[in-house]
């Protein structure tokens, strides 16, 4: 085992997540955490020399299109149908 996750550490986890934990629940949680130190120094034996790091499993490219505008004179045709409007924009009620 890497290292020995001890109760003490255990508590602190218990009130940093709020939880309240039984004695045989920190055993459990004790037991798990010790694998999952385990299973990570397992990891750490890996080679990785020549292995390039990635931030995500997928490629990251942008598929949308460019951001173009294309209806920046169509002021007043959005306006045609507005209930009311001053000085070419909308009038709307007041929200407070």
């Amino acid at each position: 085992m890497a290292k020995k996750i001890d109760d003490e550490t255990i508590e602190y986890i218990g009130i940093l997540s709020k939880l309240e934990l039984s004695e045989e629940e920190r055993q459990q949680a004790g037991t798990d955490m010790g694998k999952m130190l385990d299973y990570i120094d397992k990891m750490q034996e890996l080679d990785t020399e020549g292995v390039e790091p990635i931030s995500h499993i997928f490629r990251m490219e942008n598929v949308f299109r460019e951001d173009v505008v294309t209806n920046a004179d169509a002021g007043e045709q959005m306006l045609v149908n507005a209930p009311r409007q001053k000085d070419n924009m909308f009038v709307v009620p007041p929200t407070f």
